[in-house]
């Protein structure tokens, strides 16, 4: 690794372990120009370059992130090296062949072929294989892990060997989870440790990854964003991205959730606050008295759906809810200490109260304004209020121009074929999946079942979901409704949906009906969730689990009949629905340390 290129501004870390120092931005003022005030995220670059750079170079990089902070277009490019890269298998099986490939060209020159290696630490996912190809049944776990197996042999092989071959790589097996909640339950650092003149520097843990949705990671103040494969393999071999000086766009949280709304559906509201404003190719910066009620789960939530509303990234500062984060999925006290203490002295700690400044704009979000919705059918800023979904559907009905009503309590236009339970983006939050449980233990008590014609599934982004669940005793009721554990990887998300029941997809063809799936994935764009289905709504996993109950998105959750129970009673959204806090403490007592302390243990 580089050593610093400016070891003059290298200083004590204050409250670290003894001999450890950083790169202190605030003592690179005195050369480099104003940098202190910058947003947050920029102080990550700021820090990069002044480690990469020296002379000229630095202070020109460092002052035209500075300069595009005061809201100027012609800032001008600044570069950033990324510590560590991660790749799923849909990108990664590409990339690393064109790493054997330059191997082989090596050894054909007569060099040696163990010369090129990954200059960065590199993690490989496998979560993109998996389909749900079997569901509603307890075998599901067992069945789909055999049948991804069995398709992905050679690929599976080939990942096997890059990693017994470059010194640089690790891989996380299939069956293990997504790769963004692995990355912040497991593989996220916050603070990493460098070498420089042979002492220890304590420096932001940065990174990039082969998934547009690696922006999660920002939630734990880790600037991080997707990349294509050509740029990742570059960042692998050492060089540093290029790009224009960012625009920040400060969003700026006020209040508190209401009762009974989620952060999907704070997720779903900024997605569409921020589409509407135009944050595409931007920085988004989240700050204000807000955030002190908002979870490490619920930033996550936020942070993942970047792509969504069109940022590069979405940067949430460091503070006590990421140090809490980091205690609860099992990282150690000493790398915890270190972690604030890089974080205040680098100026990258928020204080509840402190105003935040530097952005090239600012913008207000209302928490108290946040109501249970939908998004669909066909967009992920198209959020909908639940009592206005089935209207957003008779318009997605004349668009598509079909002929006939929708049907709420028949198989038709608007049933719902899939009900799914996906996605890092809502199953990394264990308030969302407490929720989903307890909703579906009160739905097995009253006697209500999921409409024959729904495919239930449910694919946690990590092991860690599973223990808490079975911790907390909901397990058995998600099952009964058909949400049996179905893998650990990305399918209904990213349209590895697999087949629907040959009976009802053969209704469906024959009456050429507009069905609808209902997921807590991050995207719903026609065609990709599965070819039967004319429409798609994205919403919270408890959402997902009514959507199931009542069978057609005719129905209106706000207040219309889920089903009728054992006595032939109709049941009505909510069934005791939990609130978060109701919620909160359960998923305390169920999410110890050590339900993320071995996420890499193979399970069913």
């Amino acid at each position: 690794m580089q050593d610093c290129a400016n070891p003059e501004l290298l200083r004590p870390l204050p409250g670290g372990a003894p001999g450890s120092r950083y790169l202190s931005v605030a003592a690179a003022e005195a050369g480099h120009g104003p940098l202190c005030h910058l947003p947050r995220s920029l102080l990550v670059l700021a820090e990069d370059i002044l480690w990469r750079l020296r002379g000229p170079a630095a202070p020109g990089r460092a002052g035209r992130a500075a300069r595009r902070r005061g809201g100027g277009t012609d800032a001008g490019a600044v570069s950033f090296a990324p510590g560590r890269a991660l790749l799923q298998d849909f990108l990664g099986i590409p990339l690393m062949t064109d790493l054997a490939s330059m191997r082989d060209a090596l050894a054909r020159a007569g060099a040696d072929p163990g010369r090129l290696e990954p200059r960065i630490p590199v993690d490989f996912v496998v979560d993109h294989s998996l389909a749900v190809e079997i569901a509603g049944r307890p075998d599901a776990l067992a069945g789909n892990r055999r049948i991804e197996m069995e398709r992905n042999v050679e690929r599976f092989e080939f990942i096997k060997w890059c990693e017994n071959v470059f010194d640089g790589v690790r891989v996380v097996p299939p069956g293990r989870g997504i790769m963004h909640q692995v990355n912040i339950e497991w593989l996220s650092t916050v603070v990493r440790e460098a070498r420089s003149a042979g002492g220890r520097v304590l420096r932001p843990d940065t990174m990039i990854g082969t998934d547009s949705h690696t922006t999660m990671v920002n939630a734990l103040g880790i600037l991080g964003w997707g990349v294509g494969g050509i740029e990742a393999e570059a960042a692998m071999l050492g060089q540093p991205l290029g790009f224009q000086a960012p625009r920040v766009v400060g969003l700026e949280l006020r209040g508190a959730l209401p009762p009974g709304a989620a952060a999907t559906d704070l997720v779903l509201h900024v997605t569409a606050f921020l589409r509407r404003i135009g944050v595409v190719g931007a920085f988004v910066e989240v700050h204000g008295d807000g955030l002190a009620g908002l979870s490490l789960a619920t930033r996550a939530t936020i942070a993942n759906m970047a792509p969504e509303y069109g940022a590069t990234c979405c940067y949430f500062p460091v503070d006590q809810a990421t140090i809490d984060y980091l205690a609860m999925t099992g990282r150690s006290a000493p790398h915890l200490a270190e972690v604030e203490a890089y974080a205040r002295a680098q100026g990258l700690w928020s204080e509840t109260g402190k105003a935040a400044a530097g952005f090239s704009e600012s913008h207000v979000l209302d928490l108290a304004a946040v109501e249970p919705v939908m998004a669909g059918p066909s967009r992920p800023e198209q959020r909908v209020p639940l009592a206005q979904v089935p209207a957003s559907f008779q318009a997605r009905l004349a668009a598509l121009k079909v002929e006939g009503p929708p049907a709420a309590d028949a198989f038709g236009h608007g049933a719902v074929v899939i009900a799914a339970i996906t996605s890092c983006t809502n199953t990394a939050n264990p308030a969302l999946m407490i929720a989903a449980g307890m909703l579906a233990r009160n739905a097995v008590a009253r006697g209500l079942r999921p409409r024959p014609w729904v495919k239930c599934s449910m694919a946690p982004g990590s092991r860690a979901v599973t223990d808490y669940l079975d911790a907390a005793g909901l397990t058995a009721a998600l099952d009964a409704l058909g949400f049996h554990t179905v893998g650990y990887g990305c399918t209904t998300c990213n349209g590895n949906s697999g087949p629907l029941d040959p009976e009802w997809q053969a209704r469906i063809d024959a009456g050429d009906l507009a069905t609808v799936a209902v997921l807590s994935g991050n995207r719903n764009f026609e065609g990709r969730i599965h070819p039967a289905v004319k429409a798609a709504y994205l919403a919270a996993p408890a959402l997902v689990v009514a959507a199931a109950l009542a069978g057609s998105v005719a129905v209106d959750l706000s207040r219309g009949p889920l089903g009728r129970d054992a006595q032939g009673r109709q049941s009505a959204w909510p069934i005791s629905c939990p609130t978060r806090p109701r919620s909160r403490p359960r998923c305390a007592a169920s999410s110890p340390p050590r339900a993320f302390a071995t996420p890499m243990r193979p399970r069913g």
